[in-house]
């Protein structure tokens, strides 16, 4: 009887995270996309006024892993300004109900292309259904229906900036590599060249010198 009520409780669990996302009123853009050279990128989104946003971005690869990053708000009023800015991330309350625009820009950069990541919410993130306005102390099974949820969205996050960061490890890895595999290649050109010369050197010194060439000395 026990095992049927906590498999009753994992179900509905289930199904009230599903319909969470499904009908919650909270949104987001979540997006990596290339930025080029002495380019300038923007992204936009309709907030309304006294609507909490949060702005998240990094740069995963390119160059030194930095960009310049504005926050306009619809009078294109600047709220937010990064410089050469690896990652960061800005939460504020919109004052305006309009178009807000947020601006990647790589114009400092001639010849470095970057990945970027970058994730604009929305909203508050929405209660389960029927949790919203509760009259009473919550059950056992919506307690742990909102502890699922919430572990869940730990988890969404955890795996998304661990996946960033696999991402930025890996370019590095083959930047360094593909660095050393030229200079070992340089170096073992020297070092063939430096033995020939002196091959030949030392082969000048030993060979025996032509009545001819000994008049001329």
């Amino acid at each position: 009887m026990e095992a049927s009520r906590r498999r009753v409780s994992l179900l509905w669990a289930v199904a009230a995270f599903c319909l969470c996302y499904l009908f919650g009123s909270a949104y987001s853009v979540e997006l990596t996309f290339e930025l080029l050279d002495n380019a300038k990128d923007c992204f936009y989104e309709v907030i309304n006024k006294n609507t909490t946003a949060t702005l998240e971005f990094q740069v995963v690869t390119g160059g030194s892993y930095d960009v310049d990053v504005t926050l306009e708000d619809p009078n294109k009023h600047i709220i937010y300004r990064q410089v050469k800015s690896q990652f960061d991330s800005h939460t504020f309350t919109a004052l305006l109900s309009g178009e807000y625009a947020a601006c990647f820009s790589n114009e400092f950069s001639t010849f470095s292309h970057k990945l970027v990541y970058m994730d604009f919410q929305v909203g508050d993130e929405p209660p389960l259904p029927g949790m919203g306005e509760h009259s009473t102390v919550m059950t056992q099974m919506e307690t742990s229906a909102e502890k699922i949820h919430k572990s869940l969205r730990n988890v969404d996050d955890y795996q998304t900036h661990y996946k960033l960061r696999e991402a930025q490890g890996r370019k590095r890895a083959e930047d360094l590599n593909e660095r050393v595999f030229w200079w070992s290649l340089v170096e073992s050109i020297f070092v063939v060249g430096v033995g020939f010369g002196q091959i030949f050197i030392l082969k000048n010194f030993f060979s025996e010198k032509r009545p001819s060439q000994m008049a001329k000395m």
